[in-house]
């Protein structure tokens, strides 16, 4: 072996060596946003009217075949078309450009390239060649054909066709500014609805003439194979498609409680914001479920035996008065950073709590009031949302007008916790709190006013005006003052945008009623328990148990949470038996003569023996009579239909 020289040592040392220590980090420079979007301007869109033509005829594969052509001016070397991500109605981005495919563009035989755009992806930029006068784009939208993939639009019956989850619009420009001319191809023998103008068919094509596309976006369809409509008077149609023809048999007091919600929204309202409404109501549990207002429509699913099992069904009838209430709360009326010239101008949600809160109350009021749903079931209705708010962790660091941006946040996933994350509780919160605006009315003005007397002043303006006119909180303030004068901006301040309030039951107790606690569900509940087929423990031990035995929600905070049941969880035995609802539900009211509860649950592979420190025995909230003799309560007289107190006023 050579023997090395101490040069060659330090050599094979240094190589070897560590690495210098840097001084400094790489440090990089954020890289500009590029926005080559443009913001929308209040012009016309030049070049004249779009066309937009949809095949909805492929049942089979769910899928609507979508072939558009949109005019440029001379000159145009890029066209930037969007689809509509924050939609109206739903409260924050919910464009489903994941079913948007097979995406082509073409200038006459060309076919073009385009790009998308790398910040607003809901943005395609077209390059134009020259002399371009108009560009055609064709793709396909891809309804879910099972529930985890979306919401299912379309069946072999029926169909929900919803124009912004197919059709692009050119950037920059208030989208009242664009003219459409829109036509569908449905199946054979089908018929539809929309609250469009000027239909036209020919074979099983169907068009309408030329609208804006904020009104198209607004007016969507409902075509099915079963398919019968009503008469309502006062120019509202209820179109009803069903996935069997024996499904569409209502009978006639069914649809006189209909008639009755358009006569009493009208005399509570004090003007209709519409030239004509249609209800769109499909009877299915094969279709995707939905509940959406629109200015002159509303899309509305309801169980396939709404009709054939009326009573049965009567705890889900608040559905169509709240999205009626609609045309006035929320599509006439709306709050004023609702209100956006485009769907690519984020929505501000600060207000819901009067946009979707006021409309919840009236809505829940003119189920009453027109006898689709009862005063039982309306009074268990509110009680669930009372006993909710009364038993509710989350109320103690969320304000009701902070709910209000979950929509944006959240999208309506389910939470881990939801009793202390909250949800979107400016909906039942916010209508409770309505309530205790209308007994303060009532309250301070010895029963002369009530909260119709806001509801007249507020929205019953411009007859027949289907435009939008945005408000502040401010001028709700100023309208409750002008009729009954109250400190009403430090009620808002507190009830609305300060947490850690005691629970909403003032109107509650105000109207004459209070919130005591059953060992049975109140009428709503019972209903809506049996529908969801699951077992509310709620407000006994904390939890909520599906038709599998799994804990599907655990009240933060309640006996079971602290016992360590979460959602999740499998509940396997009861007290050494075999777990089943009517077994579990025994055990629970047993707590209250002082018997053990022992459950037995199961997560993943492990399993665990759980004692739940509870002896409160089954709790179910309702409301009852706190105000003694028989004169009709504040509450009564809310729920009182205006023709029936018209009547007795001798008016």
């Amino acid at each position: 072996m050579k023997k090395l020289t101490g040069s060659a040592i330090a050599v094979i040392a240094l190589a070897f060596a560590a690495p210098a220590i840097s001084t400094s980090l790489s440090a990089p420079m954020a890289v500009p946003l590029s926005r080559q979007v443009p913001d929308a301007v209040d012009v016309p869109y030049p070049g004249g009217a779009m066309r937009l033509d949809i095949d909805a005829t492929d049942i089979t594969r769910g899928t609507y075949r979508v072939t558009q052509t949109v005019p440029v001016t001379p000159g145009t070397k890029r066209l930037t078309l969007m689809l509509p991500q924050w939609l109206p109605g739903n409260h924050g981005p919910r464009g489903t450009l994941a079913e948007l495919v097979d995406v082509q563009f073409f200038a006459g035989d060309q076919k073009l390239s385009w790009k998308r755009d790398p910040v607003e992806v809901f943005a395609f930029h077209i390059d134009l060649p020259a002399g371009t006068r108009e560009v055609t784009a064709k793709f396909i939208h891809t309804s879910p054909l099972q529930s985890a993939e979306g919401r299912i639009t379309m069946t072999q019956e029926m169909l929900n066709l919803q124009w912004e989850k197919m059709s692009l619009y050119p950037a920059g420009h208030y989208v009242r500014q664009i003219r459409v001319v829109p036509s569908v191809t449905i199946p054979e023998g089908w018929s539809a609805a929309v609250a469009l103008d000027g239909a036209k068919q020919q074979g099983n094509t169907l068009s309408w003439a030329e609208t804006s596309f904020e009104v198209l976006v607004d007016s969507p369809i409902f075509a099915g194979k079963y398919f019968r409509k009503w008469d309502l008077g006062q120019n509202v149609t209820l179109n009803v498609v069903a996935d069997k023809p024996e499904q569409l048999a209502a009978k006639p007091e069914q649809i006189e409680a209909h008639r009755a919600l358009v006569a009493e929204s009208r005399l509570a309202f004090g003007a209709n914001h519409f030239d004509r409404y249609e209800f769109l109501l499909a009877l299915t549990d094969r279709m995707g479920g939905i509940g959406l207002e629109h200015h002159r429509s509303s899309e509305n699913q309801l169980e396939p035996s709404a009709f054939t099992e009326w009573d049965k069904n009567e705890f889900d009838r608040n559905l169509l008065p709240h999205e009626y209430a609609h045309s006035w709360s929320g599509k006439y009326r709306r709050p004023a950073r609702m209100w956006t010239p485009d769907y690519r101008q984020p929505m501000q949600d600060d207000l819901l709590w009067t946009y979707e809160g006021q409309d919840q109350f009236w809505g829940t009021v003119l189920a009453a009031r027109s006898g689709l749903q009862g005063k039982d079931m309306v009074l268990g209705m509110l009680a669930s949302w009372a006993g909710n708010f009364a038993n509710q962790p989350g109320r103690r660091w969320r304000s009701v007008e902070d709910t209000g941006h979950d929509p944006v946040f959240a999208g309506r996933k389910a939470k881990p916790f939801a009793s202390l994350a909250r949800n979107e509780d400016y909906y039942t919160e916010g209508a409770l709190i309505w309530l205790e605006i209308d007994q303060i009315i009532r309250e301070k003005t010895g029963g002369k006013r009530s909260i119709d007397d806001f509801a007249k002043l507020f929205f019953g303006m411009n007859d027949g005006d289907y435009g939008q006119l945005p408000f502040e909180a401010d001028e709700i303030v100023a309208k409750l003052n002008a009729v009954a004068p109250y400190d009403w901006a430090t009620f808002i301040q507190t009830r609305i945008n300060t947490p850690g309030q005691p629970a909403p039951l003032i109107g509650i107790e105000k109207g004459g009623y209070r919130l005591v606690w059953k060992d049975e569900p109140n009428s709503f509940e019972k209903g809506r328990f049996a529908d969801q087929k699951v077992l509310s423990l709620t407000y006994s031990i904390g939890i909520v148990i599906d038709k599998d035995a799994k804990v599907t929600a655990t009240l933060w905070d309640s006996p079971a949470f602290n016992a360590g049941v979460v959602p999740g969880a499998k509940i396997v035995a009861v007290n050494g038996y075999g777990y089943d609802s009517d077994g579990m539900k025994a055990a629970v009211a047993a707590t209250k003569t002082g018997a053990p509860l022992e459950l037995l649950i199961q997560r993943g592979s492990r399993f665990q023996t759980v004692t739940i420190a509870y002896s409160g025995g089954l709790r179910y909230p309702w409301l009852e009579r706190a105000t003694p003799g028989k004169a009709p309560t504040g509450l009564d007289l809310l729920l009182t239909p205006k023709r029936v107190l018209a009547k007795a006023k001798g008016k």
